[in-house]
Order: structure tokens, then sequence, then C-alpha cells
């Protein structure tokens, strides 16, 4: 089967498309024909080898997991012989992240069959597979972290991208009052999909038009923790989701200090 192959670290020239063996279901997984398979930020983060990456998921000098990607959706071909939720040609989609070790970007790939859900019939496969890790990101970072309620003024930077549009409709679905940054050539989309307030960060700075929100759910990241302090209301939570991991890491740690010390929270 044909695959896309990384070997080394660093840009996308590192990539290649290569013939592999086609994998074989063990008992408990499904050997799945891809159909489509999404890009997420964090794909590039594993390409490029970031040092958290290497770290905790990859190996140091070279990645553990030489077929990319973690999103798919597709049509099961076989199944081991204790799956017993799936059959042949049932149409899935599944999130192949760590701990299963990615592989998406292939013609196949075996998955464990509590890794995969059915697909529902009104959607196609590429909307299928852009759903995994940007909704439920999106979704678990507003209810759970978030701690979303109906009549919350709700910000949301970054809100054009992938976990972005998801938020924006999962905090309209939710019951808040939602307002969504993002650059000018996306703010007639967000207003599409439910967006009851956008601004365009190329023309105005949410941290200092004066306005408060109840919770701020940051995509983008790339703001000193002072900035979103300012623009949350008393008792309001700031969540972040990716950015560089040097902000990142500064942010967590005067976050926690900032929440120990007062009212507003930081949920990482």
């Amino acid at each position: 089967m044909k695959a896309i192959v990384c070997t080394k670290y660093g840009p996308p020239d590192v990539l290649q498309l290569k013939e592999v063996e086609k994998p074989i279901p063990k008992d408990n997984e499904a050997l799945v024909k891809v159909h489509a398979a999404s890009v997420n930020a964090a794909d590039l983060e594993f390409l490029k080898g970031v040092f958290v990456v290497r770290l905790l998921y990859q190996g140091l000098f070279k990645p553990k997991n030489t077929i990319p990607g973690s999103d798919i959706a597709g049509q099961v071909e076989a199944v081991g012989k204790k799956v017993k939720k799936f059959k042949s040609g049932d149409e899935i989609w599944g999130d192949l992240s760590y701990p299963l070790g990615f592989g998406a970007f292939a013609e196949y790939v075996c998955i464990p069959e509590n890794a995969l859900r059915i697909k529902p019939a009104s959607m196609t496969f590429e909307e299928a597979a852009a759903v995994p890790t940007a909704a439920v990101v999106a979704l678990q970072n507003l209810l759970g972290k978030g701690q979303i309620q109906p009549g919350q003024k709700v910000l949301i930077n970054g809100a054009g991208g992938g976990a972005g549009t998801f938020a924006v409709q999962l905090a309209k679905y939710f019951g808040a009052e939602v307002t969504g940054v993002d650059s000018t050539e996306k703010l007639d989309m967000l207003r599409s999909i439910g967006a009851d307030h956008v601004i365009d960060y190329t023309q105005e700075d949410f941290t200092k038009n004066g306005q408060h929100y109840d919770l701020i759910l940051d995509v983008v990241v790339h703001r000193s923790i002072f900035d979103y302090k300012r623009a949350l209301s008393p008792k309001g939570i700031f969540v972040m989701v990716g950015g560089s991991m040097t902000r990142v890491f500064l942010n967590i740690l005067l976050g926690s200090l900032i929440s120990m010390t007062g009212s507003k929270k930081w949920a990482q």
C-alpha cells in the first residue's frame, strides 16, 4: 500500500510517499481502508519534532511512529476475532493520536475497536475526518475546563480555525453569547456559523476595548497572561489551547499563581 512516511524531523519536505506493507489487524483491531484524513496543527508539531513531542511521544532523535496523521474516516475491510461492534463494510471515523501510534496518512490502517465510531450517514468521509481532534478539543475545553454555562459572555480567539469553528458552534449550543476573533476574511464565515459578535484582530485588540468575558478560549495563545486577565470578568475563566510552547509554559506558571491569589481562573 502507499503511505506518507516521515523518518526524520523537519519541514514538510522530509515527508516521502512510499510503498509499505499493508497491516494485518490484531484480535482487537479493525483494518480500515482510509477514504479521508485531516491535517491538524498538532501534525505540524510532530513533523517538526518540537521538544515536548520528542520528549513525551516520538523519540529524541527521530520519529518512533513513521506514518503521521490521526484523524480518519473510512470503511472497515476486515476485523480481528475479538471485535464485536464492527464488521466488514461499516463506514467509520476515528482518532489515532497518542497512544495509538497515528498512521492516518496511508491507504490502510489498523485501529483498536474502542477508538472507532460509526460515521453518521449524513456526513461525507471528508466531513467526518475533520471532526475527531478539532471538535473534541473544543468540547473538552469549553465544557470541562471552561465550565461553560448558558447566558455567559464567551470570547473565542482564533475562532476561524479548526477547533475555533467548532468552539463557536458548541458555545452557541450551550446558550452562550459568543464573540469570535480572527482575521478580516473570516468574519463573515464566523457570523454564518452563529457568532453574535466578531472582532478583526488586525483592527482591534480585544484585551483593550473595555469588554469583559466570563470565559475566554484561546486557540492561538500569543499574548501575555496579564492581557487576558484584563479582558476577563471578575470570576472569569481563561482556557488556552495550543500556541508556542514558551508562551504556554509562561502562561501556565503565571496563571497558576493568579488563580491562587484571585477569583479569575486559568485552566490549562
